[in-house]
């Protein structure tokens, strides 16, 4: 079957490490399933992984890709729960198994003709939306979910600031936090991602750090070093930051007299569970909430979208269709 596999690791150069050709079709053992991939999205955990970050040489190769929907052996569309872990360690989120792992870490990835998975990581996919629609989901899209929905302890009216609007997890947090009720504000060093940040629904944009006209419930910050301080500075008393990720560094200053004297809270989130992913899609369904999708392309020119996300030259998801 076709495949994009990270061959090799390339710090520098991601793009080295990245091949596309032949692989043996999955052998699934007992209690997973086989899926035909129809569509899959790009997520930065593929470049990390080209780039050596969570995954070691002696791994490779490996079949890239988090996110997929598909058909399962007996017909099902299904959507892909990208979280490998055990639900019974964690109270019933397998996100909190300290062993879980994504698609593509321990286990071959979704940018394949096809892919296994554990079975119970298959959830039902709407008719309601495509296949490049579901595929762009389980995990920009879950991750954004869980920040405001299972993370900020924010009810719809309040105030939230997305760090970097463009991305996906941004993008999603855009969308769906209109959807239900937020007033949301966002940033960006791009002109025209600001722009596009209003097309999608954001009452307010800013250009990074700039000074906002009141301070904001909560900020969803998936950026790290670049933005912590503003999100920091951003936020009334009592509010919360909720950090998914740190694209731009993992180590800034705390600031901890500004955390203690304003009683701020810091906090992880983590992908989303597959209970999540199947309320996620239900609220896509009964909303009329569809990912913006910045490009689709067939899998064998995934180098390209690749390079565009490499390049930042992105404003939504990445979708490879087989």
């Amino acid at each position: 079957m076709f495949a994009v596999t990270a061959a090799r690791i390339d710090a520098d150069d991601p793009l080295a490490g990245l091949d596309l050709g032949e692989r043996p079709d999955p052998s699934p053992p007992e209690g997973w399933a086989t899926v035909t991939v129809k569509a899959a999205s790009l997520n930065h955990h593929d470049i990390w992984t080209l780039r050596g970050v969570g995954i070691s040489p002696d791994r490779l190769p490996v079949v890239l890709g988090c996110d997929a929907a598909g058909v399962d052996e007996n017909g099902n569309e299904v959507v892909v729960h990208a979280v490998i872990g055990d639900p019974a360690l964690a109270g019933g989120d397998e996100t909190l198994d300290p062993s879980r792992s994504l698609l593509s870490e321990r286990y071959d990835g979704t940018f394949a003709e096809r892919g296994m998975v554990p079975r119970r990581n298959l959830v039902p996919k709407p008719a309601a939306l495509s296949f490049a629609e579901a595929a762009c989901l389980p995990t920009a899209y879950l991750t954004a979910y869980r920040m405001l929905f299972g993370r900020s302890g924010l009810e719809p009216g309040s105030t939230v600031l997305v760090q970097g609007a463009g991305g996906g997890v941004a993008t999603a947090l855009i969308l769906l936090g209109r959807a239900a009720g937020y007033r949301i504000w966002a940033t960006s060093r791009s002109g025209a991602k600001r722009e596009q940040a209003i097309e999608l629904g954001a009452d307010q944009v800013f250009p990074a750090g700039a000074r906002l006209p009141e301070r904001v419930d909560a900020v969803m910050e998936s950026v790290g070093e670049a933005t912590w301080a503003h999100s920091l500075r951003s936020l009334r008393p009592g509010g919360r930051v909720v950090v998914c990720g740190a694209t731009s560094g993992q180590a800034p200053p705390a600031e901890l007299n500004r955390v203690f004297f304003l009683q701020l809270s810091v906090v992880g989130s983590t992908m989303g569970s597959r209970d999540q992913l199947g309320r996620l899609l239900r609220f896509c369904e009964q909303t009329g909430v569809r990912p913006r999708i910045d490009r689709t392309l067939p899998l064998a020119q995934a180098a390209d979208g690749f390079a565009a996300m490499i390049a930042g030259d992105l404003f939504g998801k990445v979708v490879f269709t087989l």
